[in-house]
């Protein structure tokens, strides 16, 4: 967002107009808004502070639903006063509308707003790179040939760091999703669990798992650096020869009830939730790659590129 030379005309630059820049006219922009320049904020400002951006996150994802202060309290577990203090901010700039029903005041995002498009389209640009960072982040720590400190909040060492993770994580999920948080909580409990049970006193460099997630965006990233699914099936069957052909007895073979296989059977769960539900799946280990798409089609590929353990990405 940009200032023109008049203080209380503000210039919204779309990617449209942000070409015309060099063109020589004299106002290069699609079009200039009025505002009163001294309660307005540009786009950055509107989404520094993690409660408003945990504001706007909700409403722009839901952008014909009033809410009141204690029902964003609860679904942003942050403080009634923190909320208020920011909807009357994005009040006076036009972006929300407020009316009183009873009691209540509600609250609702303006879709008239010369500022809603725009800083939607912003939200969801930095939301998707978000994502494609923490899978980024994800193959990276898997894939080199030594081991790499990563932030600590992506790193799980030891199963009761996961297990309490999880749980954190569950309880948020909860308040977006409703029961079908527990699903979710249930395929990334069965990937994250098995790499531990599989693992345990076998670690060939550091033992854990790589865990992050993207809840807006609806994305779970588990990775551990261990024996990979080959040798764990080879302990079973020891003819199976190839990463391609462990993965595929691994999701759809139903192989022994006792614990020390029971990779064998959880990942059958997996692949029943990810159908029913009509989520998605990618699943890397060695040199092959299985993904279960929303169509509930299986597709498994050789790669060049090794997987260290296991990689797995949950779009749900």
């Amino acid at each position: 967002m940009y200032i023109w030379n008049n203080p209380s005309e503000f210039l919204i630059i779309t990617p449209e107009s942000a070409s015309s820049l060099s063109g020589g006219s004299d106002r290069p922009f699609d079009f200039v808004v009025s505002i009163d320049y001294n309660i307005t904020m540009d786009i950055f400002s509107l989404t520094k502070s993690k409660t408003r951006r945990k504001i706007l996150e909700q409403f722009l994802s839901r952008p014909d639903q009033d809410y009141y202060l204690h029902q964003l309290k609860r679904k942003l577990s942050v403080s009634v006063g923190n909320i208020r203090r920011e909807l009357i901010a994005l009040t006076k700039i036009g972006l929300f509308q407020s009316y009183r029903k009873g009691r209540l005041v509600y609250y609702k995002i303006n879709q008239q707003s010369v500022l809603f498009n725009t800083l939607k389209t912003f939200m969801k640009k930095t939301t998707i790179d978000m994502s494609e960072n923490i899978v980024q982040k994800g193959f990276s720590w898997v894939t080199k040939s030594s081991p790499f400190q990563t932030s600590p909040d992506l790193y799980c060492q030891t199963r009761d760091v996961f297990q309490v993770r999880l749980q954190t994580f569950s309880q948020h999920l909860e308040q977006k999703l409703g029961i079908v948080a527990y699903l979710v909580t249930a395929l990334a409990g069965e990937i994250g669990n098995n790499s531990f049970d599989h693992n345990l006193g076998q670690w060939p460099d550091i033992p854990g798992i790589f865990f992050a997630h993207d809840d807006n965006q609806k994305i779970i990233v588990l990775a551990d650096r261990g024996q990979g699914i080959l040798k764990t099936i080879r302990n079973v069957i020891p003819q199976v020869s190839a990463d391609r052909h462990a993965l595929k007895i691994a999701f759809t073979q139903v192989i022994s009830g006792r614990f020390a296989e029971k990779r064998g059977n959880g990942l059958k769960f997996v692949t029943q939730v990810l159908k029913d539900k009509k989520w998605r799946l990618r699943f890397d280990s060695g040199k092959a790659s299985l993904e279960i798409f929303p169509n509930q089609k299986m597709k498994i590929i050789e790669k060049k590129s090794v997987i260290k353990g296991c990689i797995a990405v949950l779009e749900y």
